[in-house]
């Protein structure tokens, strides 16, 4: 009898243990996570991506490749900015000073402030990885490279003021999304100057 209670016993801890083990390994809805739940963190990255798309920052962010159906966005380097390796031809500079040029990964623009490449926007220390929520602010709301108080202003086509008016949650959701996104690691070129143009 005493025996049969006590393996019981035994066998009534073990359950408890197992189930404590299991709950304490799977985050819940209501686990902090920073200043918020993890549901809430959750809502507020699916929130961002959605931005993010009708924004259409992938349309200058991801690179495109060529596909038998042809071109489409590069969904390995997706928002990793201009590719590093993708040099440009010469451009004349005449050219630039009446037309706007895209190359044909569509990660960089020829006009007449020079030659822009769109920026790595991915969690990695090359893009936007070791950034602050107020720098990325900052950038969208005042055209400052890299978020930075000092910085140069973004280059177009970056429609940096159709994003001034965005409310405070909506930024916040975008880069909370951005850093929730797969690191690309990719140093995007610096901009060329107008009169740099033809010995690119």
């Amino acid at each position: 009898m005493k025996t049969t209670i006590y393996f019981a016993y035994v066998a009534i801890s073990l359950t408890i243990m197992v189930a404590c083990r299991e709950n304490a390994s799977t985050p819940t809805t209501d686990e902090i996570v920073g200043d918020h739940t993890a549901g809430e963190l959750a809502e507020k990255v699916r929130q961002g991506a959605y931005l993010v798309q009708i924004a259409g920052c992938s349309d200058c962010h991801t690179p495109l490749k060529m596909t038998p159906q042809g071109p489409a966005p590069d969904m390995d380097r997706f928002l990793s900015g201009h590719p590093a390796e993708v040099g440009l031809p010469p451009v004349d500079p005449a050219v630039g000073k009446d037309y706007v040029l895209f190359n044909m990964t569509n990660t960089a623009a020829v006009g007449p402030w020079g030659t822009s490449f769109s920026a790595n926007l991915t969690p990695d220390e090359s893009g936007i990885g070791t950034w602050t929520e107020e720098q990325f602010s900052r950038a969208l709301r005042e055209g400052k490279s890299k978020g930075m108080e000092n910085g140069r202003p973004l280059l177009p086509p970056m429609p940096w003021p159709n994003y001034q008016q965005l409310a405070d949650e909506d930024l916040s959701a975008i880069f909370a999304y951005l850093q929730s996104i797969k690191p690309v690691k990719n140093v995007v070129p610096a901009p060329i100057a107008p009169m740099a143009m033809s010995g690119m």
